[in-house]
């Protein structure tokens, strides 16, 4: 039976830059997924996805994205292809929302170069957006977009070229500690590794993590829309990424049009679905609840719909990640089922992840990533095959 140092189950965000560092470290790496990714089954599809440093959720995680920032432009400069695109960033909601201040918060903290923005500020600023008073912003200068497809595959191409064995179309069934080694069974055989990560997305819900409480799939509805008021008007240039409380506990977000259209979607609020058997067709009106929100505060934004998604968001209760060996096996290491909010982070975690099986510690804090904390899972849970 093959052996090998590391093996990693899952290629996608955080599974490929797994691969990746691992493997430029010299480990001996074997990697699986039951798609080939880049793929549009998971969490990592639809062109676009933002980069922002003020992380409003909590200001642990800006150490994180900062030094993924650093990775992104690593990985950038090994292949050649380029991943972000700074935009800019606009938080809009209530001052004293969770989003605006805390927005505020982590950039007070961390000393991150940002405006506090009136509502009659951004309108002039940017005439897009339609702010009610009651409204203002935070105006984030690094901010911007990364190319989630583009992210992954050079990952991936990075840890081939490294010496990782990669098998795509091959989910992990199965799972055993054996002895001095942990054997992964696949429909094509068994294989030994000395350390396990488990990076499954949506996939960790279905068993693979094979932990008693667990997470929560959602289905997300993402628009690309020709815009009212012209293209140019939602250019990069003129037009920043950005996420709108719009109201207590609902948030919107987007992207300028970079040869798509305008993207913006509802964050969160999807309903909890299976990954194995989701509805992956975008039905004719289930545009209309967001058409009606951007008709308020997006007017020219809405024309025709250009194209549709779905895609997956794997949420924890308290929508932190979870980074953690596994309770039962410290060789096995639980990998980031991020919530709808991961991506940036994506080379930052493979890190990490790295970190933890070749030195067992991390420059940074995991204290809040533990998978035993009180909110870390989700209400259902689901039974199949995994990878």
């Amino acid at each position: 039976m093959e052996r090998y140092d590391a093996a990693v189950v899952g290629l996608g965000s955080m599974g490929s830059m797994a691969a990746w560092m691992l493997a430029q470290r010299g480990r001996r790496v074997i990697g699986f997924d039951r798609f080939r990714p880049p793929h549009a089954m998971g969490s990592h599809a639809g062109l676009s996805r933002v980069i922002r440093e003020a992380y409003f959720e909590q200001p642990y995680y800006v150490p994180i994205v900062q030094r993924a920032y650093q990775l992104w432009s690593e990985l950038e400069q090994i292949s050649g292809s380029t991943i972000h695109q700074r935009t800019g960033g606009l938080m809009i909601g209530e001052p004293s929302g969770a989003l605006v201040a805390g927005a505020h918060r982590s950039a007070r903290e961390h000393g991150i170069p940002c405006e506090l923005l009136s509502a009659e500020q951004i309108r002039i600023r940017f005439p897009q957006f339609q702010v009610p008073e009651h409204h203002a912003g935070l105006f984030e200068h690094r901010a911007g977009t990364l190319v989630p497809e583009r992210g992954v595959a050079s990952a991936l191409q990075a840890a081939q070229r490294a010496g990782a064995e990669l098998r795509f179309d091959e989910p992990v069934l199965d799972w055993t500690p054996a002895g001095a080694a942990v054997t992964l069974r696949t429909p094509n055989g068994a294989f030994e590794a000395d350390h396990v990560i488990l990076a499954g997305g949506s996939w960790m819900a279905t068993g693979l993590a094979r932990i008693a409480t667990p997470l929560a799939v959602a289905r997300q509805v993402l628009f690309w829309f020709e815009p009212k008021a012209g293209r140019p008007a939602f250019a990069p240039s003129r037009f920043p990424i950005f996420i709108w409380q719009w109201t207590e506990g609902h948030s919107i977000y987007g992207f300028p049009d970079q040869g798509e259209g305008f993207k913006v979607a509802i964050h969160h609020e999807g309903p909890t679905v299976d990954p194995d058997r989701v509805d992956r067709t975008v039905h004719l009106g289930e545009e209309r609840e967001l058409v009606g929100i951007l008709e308020r505060l997006l007017p020219g934004g809405v024309g025709p719909v250009l194209r549709s998604s779905v895609c997956l968001y794997t949420n924890t209760q308290d929508e932190d990640f979870i980074l953690d060996y596994h309770p039962d096996d410290r060789r096995v290491i639980v990998a980031s089922p991020c919530s709808g909010h991961g991506f940036k982070f994506a080379p930052a975690v493979g890190e990490i992840l790295a970190d933890l099986v070749t030195t067992g510690t991390s420059r940074f804090d995991l204290t809040p990533f533990r998978a035993d904390r009180p909110g870390a899972f989700g209400p259902r849970r689901y039974t199949g095959a995994h990878g």
